[in-house]
């Protein structure tokens, strides 16, 4: 069964091994961790301050592929302990209906599967029209914790580089604030 992992990198739009290539030709240092697949934020949390180094400085995310009631796709990044309310966190951006996306959608558009949505996913979805949204907290961090497109590794980046990155790809960040 083909699943989130690097295992399977090979049957995706773009690999983690050639993502990470990118990210070095583009002169971004990272720190890479590989562990247990994580699927969930429960799932991070037992990896966190062991196979992934946590403290203060690192903020950990989730991530939601969503749509509108108007058939648009969004990328949201926000903080793993943040509360989310789908009908606010949609006030909030200006958009009503959201929902999740489907599985076959999050490949068509971004190129990953089930948990390994992160922001470095834009590496497809900004030439897919994704909308990306991030939690302001991010810009605060010292490093941003993110699937680099597989759920069995993880980067430590600056989120300056992060947004060097997306800028790159032609990804415009909406940022949310709490």
């Amino acid at each position: 069964m083909v699943d989130a992992t690097s295992a399977f990198q090979d049957s995706l739009p773009v690999s983690s091994d050639d993502l990470l290539a990118q990210m070095r030709a583009a002169g971004v240092e990272f720190e890479l961790y590989e562990h247990i697949p994580l699927r969930t934020v429960e799932d991070a949390k037992t990896v966190q301050g062991g196979a992934v180094p946590g403290g203060p400085g690192r903020i950990d995310i989730k991530n939601f592929y969503l749509r509108d009631r108007k058939k648009r796709n969004h990328l949201v990044v926000l903080e793993q302990d943040r509360e989310v309310d789908l009908k606010a966190l949609g006030a909030q951006m200006g958009v009503a209906g959201l929902s999740f996306g489907s599985a076959d959608r999050l490949m068509e558009f971004l190129g990953v599967r089930p948990g390994a949505v992160s922001p470095l996913a834009m590496v497809n979805g900004a030439g897919t029209g994704v909308q990306l949204w991030m939690d302001a907290a991010v810009k605060a961090a010292d490093f941003v914790h993110a699937h680099p497109l597989v759920n069995d590794r993880t980067v430590a980046i600056r989120p300056g580089d992060l947004e060097s990155l997306l800028a790159g790809w032609g990804a415009d960040i909406s940022w949310l604030e709490p």
